[in-house]
C-alpha cells in the first residue's frame, strides 16, 4: 500500500466507480524514481504525460500544480517511487467520451528499497513470455492505464530468480519486458527495439540513447529478433526506478555485464542514476 495518496489535490485512497480510468483505462499513468526527497528526471516525466495527454485528447492537469504536489510527497522520502495518474475522469456509460471531460488527477507515493547489488553488478534472469504484445501505432510509445497484456504475461511465472519477461509482438519480434525496456549490444552497436508500434517510450530508455550518443556509442533503434538477442554480447534492461539491470541470462543463454553496458551505466551515474554501481 502506498503511504499517501492524493486525488485532485486532497489526501484520499478513493475514486468514483463512474471514472473512466477505472472502467475502460481511459487516462495514462507515470512512475517516478524519488531520490534524497527529489523526484528524478521529472521534467522529462511530465512531459511524456503532456505529450500522452495531448495524443489521447484528454484536458492536460496544471503543471504548477503536479510539480507543487509532487515535490509535497516527495520532499521526506529518502528512496522511493511517485505515481502519476491522470485519467479522463467520471463519465455516462459506454464508450463515448463526455463532451466537456473533467479529468482526475491522481498521486501516491510508496517508499522503496534500494535495488539488490547482484542484480545490478551480476545481472538478472530473464525468460520470455507466451502472452504477447499488441501492435497499434495510434498508442505505441504512450504509458496508458491498459496494462492488462503485461499483467497476465507477469502471471506465468512465480519463481523469483527470474526478475523480468521478455514480450514479443505478432512477427514474434521481441519488443520490450513486462515493466522495461530492453537493450542489446551487436558489433560493438547498441540496439533497442523500434517502438514505433507498440511498446512505452520510458524516461530511462531516452536517457540511454542521449547517453550512448554523447559517449560516441553507436546507437540504433530496430525491429530485434529471439536469435539477434540470442547472438548479442551484451543485453541490459531498463526503467525509471531500476536504472539498468544487466541481463545474465535469457532461457539457458548465458550473458556478461560488457564493456558498453558499464560504459552507459557509468555516464548515467555521474547524471544522478545511483542504481548503476559499477
Amino acid at each position: 500500500m502506498m503511504g499517501k495518496w492524493l486525488v485532485n489535490g486532497r489526501e484520499s485512497q478513493s475514486i468514483g466507480v463512474d471514472d473512466r480510468g477505472l472502467a475502460y483505462g481511459d487516462g495514462l499513468f507515470e512512475t517516478i524514481a524519488v531520490r534524497g526527497g527529489h523526484c528524478r528526471f521529472f521534467p522529462e516525466h511530465l512531459q511524456r504525460l503532456l505529450d500522452g495527454c495531448e495524443r489521447l485528447r484528454i484536458p492536460p492537469p496544471d503543471q504548477a500544480v503536479l510539480q507543487s504536489e509532487a515535490a509535497g510527497l516527495a520532499k521526506d522520502c529518502d528512496h522511493g517511487a511517485l505515481k502519476i495518474i491522470v485519467t479522463r475522469g467520471a463519465g455516462p456509460r459506454a464508450y463515448a467520451a463526455p463532451s466537456k471531460p473533467r479529468p482526475l488527477r491522481v498521486l501516491g507515493l510508496e517508499h522503496t528499497e534500494p535495488a539488490s547489488a547482484e542484480d545490478v553488478q551480476l545481472g538478472v534472469r530473464v525468460r520470455y513470455c507466451e502472452m504477447p504484445i499488441s501492435r497499434n501505432p495510434a498508442l505505441a510509445g504512450l504509458k496508458t492505464l491498459n496494462r492488462l497484456e503485461q499483467v497476465l504475461a507477469r502471471s506465468e511465472w512465480a519463481n523469483p530468480d527470474i526478475r523480468e519477461g521478455l514480450m514479443l509482438d505478432d512477427r514474434h519480434s521481441v519488443t520490450c519486458g513486462t515493466m522495461t525496456n530492453l537493450f542489446m549490444v551487436s558489433d560493438n552497436v547498441l540496439k533497442t527495439p523500434l517502438l514505433t508500434e507498440a511498446g512505452v517510450t520510458g524516461i530511462m530508455r531516452n536517457k540511454i540513447i542521449q547517453q550512448a550518443l554523447s559517449s560516441g556509442i553507436e546507437t540504433r533503434e530496430l525491429i530485434i529478433s529471439t536469435d539477434d538477442v540470442a547472438n548479442a554480447s551484451e543485453v541490459f534492461l531498463s526503467n525509471a526506478l531500476i536504472g539498468i539491470w544487466p541481463i545474465r541470462e535469457i532461457d539457458g543463454t548465458d550473458y556478461a555485464r560488457g564493456p558498453v553496458t558499464l560504459k552507459i551505466m557509468q555516464a548515467l551515474r555521474a547524471i544522478g542514476v545511483q542504481e548503476c554501481k559499477v
